[in-house]
């Protein structure tokens, strides 16, 4: 699981959001007098001559007068949430009267939330930062200030060099924003270095120097002292980290004294800290006090010792023989092939049956100690290599029965509802384990707990020798007891939207995309969802409306299920938000991810044009308003910038913002960017071709043709160091500028460019292996991925592509049927189009390869059903991670409302809705006599006139 999506589910109940907003919007507005939750330094007026201003979660004071350098050695000062306010006036009284510049996190919440176990190590702790005009300035602020704040405790900043012992630290880095390409080709904060070029602005979780910069001679003690602090004194030796957080680390080792293995627990002061203001050092404390109470059970490690070292703790414990529960599903799980073997069904079955039943016995043992375990999921149950017997790990929540606790950190497929308390708790999550052993799916349940019944239903479907009172034990479990009380409050065609707002359900299209702006979603909206009753809202319509297109007779049931999914993506949006107008991937909070195809708003509106739902011409001119200009540092790619949202404004007849949107990449160094299709070369190169055709802009063919030609002359790089050399695929590998070629092929009939579109698509084919099915699927070292964006199923798509121009190359035609059984298997971990199963029902549904069936297509559109849930009145995905809800492109309902019209288009013999530059592959063209291509056959892309003469691009 991806711990970076923890955090952005604290702010909504339904989708991903940014933490800031947990902040009251008094206070994100300034009107900080009104939020209990903001800082007492943050009512203070803003001084005579100076401006305010609030950027993300900081609050930044700046001179209207005096001149200001771009970069520097920078001051920051750590806090606690309980000394805050004391650090933060001292910093404003400080910096005022001096006219120094600095910004501070003025929101409680926003502070604990920087601090949190799993927040970004990179910013962990940074309460304030002060901008020294120079070397000499700085000096003064670090000796004045940090006299002054000498010995106030903080959590240690992990980027900068600690002042003495104070809560000062100090960093070389950006003070304005500027931006450059790194060495993996995404666009990033940048400084400049001493030959005055733009390089990254590196914030590594530890502390360094950059290149041509001399660290000033006062702060060289201050580096001898961190030096000093090493482990190297301890009787263990560590050999490996095995997992970091913001609270600290987890390393295997070995006992020195007798070589017996060892796992250390680091705990950061501070730092790390849970739901009730914990840090990972009382966290730990509390590990050990369960564990000294369970000494002696075979079901929990063994402590063996507590240490300090420079302030940070150390829980030292035997290293126990195994894997974690979580490890044996990618391996082994019977429905990861096309057609599970019922032998290997049953199999499964009896050792997800036997494995419960030692975790339940385990978690007893534990109980009858009097302890509750409090965060019990399969990262944490290690199973023997014997698999006969489980060992608990991780004990850092629990606590005593006798205190009633509540869970403070949980897995949230795991986490126990607010009316579960004590051995409750554990009980919930063996309820969880019980679907999540057949159906690794319960992060669902952390949007609505009345999934559990149709998960249930599904592993009863998929594994028959299941026992029915197994999995209805554990849904009564999940649901409660107050469940079907509840059942019927409140009515499946609600379509309250996200900010508050309720849309009337109207016959016509154009009524019912047009709503007005409302307020921001209310505290009485979310204690009326909150209240709703789970199981009532749960899949109104999946079985109804999803898997129906696929049925027989079900072509006239696809706008049924259109409508379905273009009602909750209607009623998710939130016109009034500057930030992003439907909620999506937690990427939509980075730089320009709210506007994108991938995880923004013309991806979206790209899907809903593309499925005949209509322009919503409301969404049109939210990304008209938030272009004009696009926030700084929007990326430059084709999915994840401003080339992409060119093309759904021109496409929809603003053209001459979608040529502004193009200059803008023009006059950056875009050739600086590594090759990909997702934020490349390869997605700039076609997006150009594009506008030239749609705009008239002549010009930007030669663009496409420099992208093309960078590229390829990129493929005689070797792999070693070139940017993206690691990836392989549709979205980052060299398949996107095989796709380039290809285009460009179809455009000028240049037979080398064919020729490179075969040499990128050998270059990704050979980071492929098969698995034990013989299946092909990219080798990322750690994982096998199958997936339409960053697997096999990817490359397939653009091996249709190529032989329809070379249907004779028998090597890439068995390498396309290699991959097909990728895109049939019966499980996959998410929905979304990218990285889950709507991705691989949109290439069966435009895939050229022989002996696919309408019977493949409808058991994908079936299974696509396990994972909808209701919304707004309508049909929603969950995004990546399956914690929230997600409304865009790649890891969303935009993303599978756009395959599921693909199928349905294909079983009634319409063209089907399509990805950018992937339309249907209409067939190859008639070789020539000489074994040459009929240049412009194959798939119709808007790339270019067929008739043009112009001279190919030199390649």
């Amino acid at each position: 699981m991806d711990k970076r999506y923890e955090i952005f589910c604290l702010a909504n109940r339904h989708f991903y959001d940014t933490p800031e907003r947990l902040s009251d919007s008094a206070s994100r507005e300034g009107e900080t007098a009104k939020d209990p939750g903001a800082f007492a330094v943050s009512h203070r007026p803003v001084p005579a001559g100076w401006r305010s201003t609030r950027s993300g979660d900081w609050l930044e004071l700046r001179p209207l007068t005096g001149t200001f350098p771009l970069q520097g050695w920078k001051i920051h000062a750590s806090a606690t949430l309980w000394n805050a306010n004391e650090i933060g006036e001292a910093v404003w009284d400080y910096c005022v009267p001096r006219n120094i510049p600095f910004k501070y996190v003025p929101h409680r919440t926003l502070l604990y939330l920087r601090n949190a176990k799993y927040a970004g190590r990179g910013t962990s702790g940074k309460f304030a930062t002060i901008y020294p005009a120079d070397e000499s300035q700085l000096e003064m602020v670090v000796r004045e200030l940090g006299e002054e704040l000498h010995s106030r405790p903080g959590p240690y900043i992990l980027t900068d060099l600690r002042w003495r012992q104070g809560p000062l630290y100090v960093r070389y880095g950006g003070f304005a924003p500027r931006f450059c390409v790194d060495p993996h080709g995404r666009l990033v904060p940048a400084v400049e270095d001493a030959h005055g070029n733009l390089v990254p602005d590196r914030k590594d979780p530890a502390f360094r120097v950059p290149d041509g910069v001399e660290l000033p001679a006062f702060l060289r003690p201050e580096l001898a002292a961190r030096a000093s602090a090493t482990v190297a004194d301890l009787p263990y030796r560590i050999d490996k980290a095995l997992h970091f957080s913001n609270g600290g680390g987890v390393y295997g080792g070995t006992d020195t004294r007798d070589g017996s293995r060892v796992v250390l627990k680091e705990a950061r002061p501070h730092a790390g800290l849970a739901a009730d203001g914990a840090d990972a050092v009382a966290r730990l404390e509390r590990e050990k006090a369960a564990l000294n109470q369970l000494a002696g059970l075979p079901v929990v490690p063994a402590l063996k010792d507590w240490l300090e070292v420079d302030g940070h703790r150390f829980l030292v414990m035997e290293e126990v023989p195994g894997q974690p529960l979580n490890s044996f599903f990618a391996k082994r799980h019977p429905l990861l092939s096309a057609d599970p073997d019922p032998e290997a069904v049953s199999r499964h079955t009896a050792w997800a049956l036997r494995v419960h039943r030692l975790v339940a016995e385990a978690v007893e043992a534990v109980h009858a100690r009097g302890i509750v375990f409090n965060d019990l999921h399969m990262f944490n149950i290690m199973l023997a290599p014997d698999e006969q017997t489980v060992t608990l790990l991780d004990f850092e929540a629990a606590a005593r029965a006798e205190d009633d606790p509540r869970q403070i950190v949980a897995h949230p497929g795991f986490l126990a509802p607010a009316d579960r308390s004590r051995y409750d708790i554990d009980r919930y999550a063996l309820a969880c384990l019980a679907l999540a052993l057949f159906l690794p799916m319960t992060t669902l349940l952390a949007i609505d707990r009345g999934k559990a019944r149709h998960l249930a239903r599904i592993a009863a479907e998929q594994f028959p020798g299941v026992p029915e009172d197994f999995l209805a034990e554990a849904v009564a479990t999940i649901e409660g007891p107050d469940a079907r009380a509840a059942e019927g409050s409140r009515p499946a065609s609600d379509t309250r939207a996200e900010d508050g707002t309720r849309r009337a359900k109207d016959d016509t299209r154009a009524e019912r995309h047009t709503r007005a702006e409302g307020d921001e979603r209310t505290e009485e909206d979310e204690r009326a969802d909150s209240g709703a009753p789970a199981a009532s809202r749960s899949l109104i319509s999946v079985a109804a409306l999803v898997p129906a297109v696929g049925a027989p007779g079900g072509p006239g049931d696809w706008p049924a299920a259109r409508e379905a999914m273009v009602e909750a993506v209607l009623a998710s949006a939130t016109p009034g938000r500057d930030d992003r107008l439907f909620p999506g991937d937690v990427a939509q909070f980075g730089d320009g991810g709210g506007l994108g195809l991938a995880y923004g708003a013309a991806g979206v509106l790209h899907a809903l044009a593309e499925t005949e739902a209509g322009h919503w011409h409301e969404g049109e001119e939210w990304l008209l308003r938030h272009t004009d200009p696009p926030p700084r540092g929007t990326p430059l790619g084709l999915y994840d910038g401003l080339p992409g949202v060119a093309l759904v404004l021109a496409r929809a007849g603003h053209t001459k913002r979608a040529l502004e949107l193009t200059e803008r990449v023009l006059e950056e160094k875009w050739q600086r960017l590594g090759g990909s299709l997702f934020g490349g070369l390869a997605g700039l190169g076609l997006a150009f071709g594009q506008l030239a055709e749609q705009t008239g802009e002549e010009g930007l063919h030669t663009s496409a043709a420099e992208a093309a030609r960078l590229l390829a002359q990129r493929l005689d790089e070797p792999d070693d160091g070139r940017p993206g050399a690691d990836r392989a695929g549709l979205l980052h590998g060299a398949t996107g500028a095989a796709l380039l070629f290809l285009r460009l092929y179809e455009r000028h009939g240049e037979p080398a460019l064919l020729d490179l579109a075969e040499r990128a698509l050998a270059r990704d084919l050979a980071r492929c292996v098969r698995d034990s099915a013989g299946t092909w699927q990219v080798d990322e070292g750690r994982r096998t991925m199958p997936y339409l964006g960053a697997g096999s199923v990817g490359i397939a798509t653009v091996l249709d592509d190529f032989l329809a121009h070379h249907p004779g190359h028998t090597a890439f035609a068995r390498a396309r049927a290699g991959i097909l059984p990728a895109a049939r298997m019966r499980y996959y971990a998410q929905p979304g189009l990218f990285q889950g199963r709507a991705g691989m029902l949109l290439h069966l549904s435009r895939t050229t390869t022989p002996h696919v069936t309408e019977g493949d297509r409808a058991a994908q559109l079936a299974g696509l059903g396990w994972y909808g849930m209701a919304y707004g009145g309508g049909l929603a995905f969950p995004g990546d991670q399956m914690m929230r809800l997600s409304m865009d492109l790649a890891t969303g309902t935009a993303g599978c409302l756009l395959a599921v019209g693909a199928a349905a288009a294909v079983r009634c013999g319409r063209t089907p809705p399509s990805l950018p530059f992937l339309p249907p592959v209409t067939g190859a063209p008639n070789p020539l006599s000489d074994g040459a291509h009929t240049p412009g056959g194959g798939p119709q892309t808007g790339l270019g006139d067929k008739g043009r003469t112009e001279a190919p691009p030199s390649l």
